[in-house]
């Protein structure tokens, strides 16, 4: 039989089994079918892991246009993830022999469905009696697998009485031999709640099992803030303290925002995080999320002042550790309440010059909340350590002025000239102390 006939019939025999990809379905990378399609500031689509390759190597363009990337976030394309997992229940080849590089996406690595999945791992989570943390460690690992598709964590997020189950775990931290499987729990959860690729929805059912007992969510929460057996559970702890303040009902907001034992947790979450007094940035960004949230119910405000919101804020300011728009957010709200406004000036030769040093650097709305609480301590209650700290500050003018050249509010820009009396007008204070080249800024 002649090689041209032999490959005649091979060609026949197989026809039936090929399996036609659509171009879309395909990275324009790898040409690979897509697992976890994620699309750049482009408009074009990638596989996550093709893409994360090309980026972490120093390339700052879109390999398909080579346009400049003014960012490169990775937004998850779950709408074209459908479309590949319907053409993939559909599409597949006959026989289970063949095998080709276009084939349909395989199951997930944490079982053969997403749905089978979580009913065996939450059936075991649940069980009476059996130890939970073997089988939360395996979904947290699976939550936080960069690997594993969005679409799949999204699945499992959305299984009936998933969060429920979960949460329940949590809530029974109160138990002495229960913080082992509640910061399993937390990780878990905090996993769904804090991830760019969890759906808004999904998020939102954390928040409300966390919330169908928010007492005792907030008691458990403490606790793993407190005991938590390393910084890591301590901050997935404090993000769901934020998902809650953001999505739960008013009540359960209230019973979070006005847990005393909660709030110290995360005042001291801000605080030194070694020996050497130093502060972990992820720790500070979670607590002051956290704190800033609870800022907003009014009730909560002394009783964060009075376990020491202030000078945590202060010193994450001094210190440079990062956030020093939530930092200043924070002062703002604790400048609303009469100990608040006591707490900052009792230390004003400090907290002063710490405001206006990164009114600045905190965005326009890290410099607005700055400009509020100079004017509440300075100029509205006139406290004379505030006044005396103001006048002091090097290059506080300056800073003044180029806000007030910024776009930033009608109420912050009468705010800010009605503070520029306080600073002192010399050509050191008034130009020298800014760090910017902009030569235009001219005193009135």
């Amino acid at each position: 039989m002649g090689r041209r006939e032999m490959s005649g019939r091979l060609s026949a025999e197989y026809q039936g089994l090929e399996v036609k990809v659509p171009s879309l379905f395909r990275c324009p990378i790898s040409l690979d079918v897509m697992r976890s399609p994620v699309s750049l500031c482009t408009g074009v689509t990638y596989e996550r892991a093709s893409i994360q390759r090309w980026l972490d190597s120093g390339n700052t363009t879109c390999p398909a246009t080579m346009l400049p990337l003014p960012s490169t976030d990775l937004v998850p394309n779950l709408t074209l993830r459908r479309l590949i997992a319907l053409w993939a229940s559909t599409a597949a080849p006959a026989s289970p022999s063949s095998s080709s590089s276009s084939s349909p996406p395989a199951p997930s690595a944490v079982g053969p469905t997403p749905a089978a999945a979580a009913a065996e791992l939450l059936r075991r989570v649940a069980a009476p009696g059996a130890d939970p943390c073997p089988p939360l460690r395996k979904l947290a690992a699976f939550l936080n697998d960069d690997d594993v598709d969005e679409f799949d964590k999204n699945a499992f997020a959305r299984a009936a009485g998933a969060a429920e189950t979960v949460a329940s775990v949590l809530r029974r931290a109160e138990k002495e031999d229960g913080l082992e499987a509640a910061e399993a729990a937390v990780r878990v959860l905090a996993a769904i709640a804090a991830s760019d690729c969890i759906e808004e929805e999904n998020k939102r059912r954390v928040a409300a099992a966390l919330a169908a007992d928010a007492p005792s969510t907030a008691a458990s929460l403490a606790r793993v803030l407190r005991c938590g057996s390393a910084l890591e559970a301590r901050v997935d702890a404090a993000r769901l303290v934020e998902s809650l303040l953001r999505n739960a009902n008013a009540a359960a907001r209230a019973a979070v925002a006005e847990s005393e034992p909660l709030v110290a947790e995360l005042v001291r979450l801000i605080g030194p995080a070694d020996e050497k007094g130093g502060l972990d940035r992820g720790a500070v960004a979670a607590g002051l999320s956290c704190l800033a949230a609870i800022a907003a119910t009014r009730r909560a405000r002394a009783e964060m002042v009075r376990l020491g919101a202030v000078p945590a804020a202060v010193r994450v300011l001094a210190a440079d550790a990062g956030c020093p728009a939530q930092a200043l957010r924070v002062l703002e709200a604790a400048v609303g309440c009469a100990e608040g406004r006591a707490a900052v000036c009792e230390s004003a030769e400090t907290t002063v010059p710490a405001v206006v040093s990164r009114m600045m650097k905190g965005g326009m709305g890290g410099a607005e909340a700055a400009v509020s609480v100079l004017w509440a301590v300075c100029h509205r209650y006139r406290d004379r350590r505030a006044v005396a700290a103001a006048a002091a500050c090097e290059g506080g003018l300056a800073r003044l002025l180029l806000l007030m050249q910024s776009g930033c509010s009608a109420a912050v820009r009468q705010m800010a000239s009605e503070l520029l009396k306080i600073f002192k007008v010399n050509g050191k204070s008034c130009l020298g102390g800014y760090d910017s080249k902009t030569s235009h800024i001219m005193p009135f």
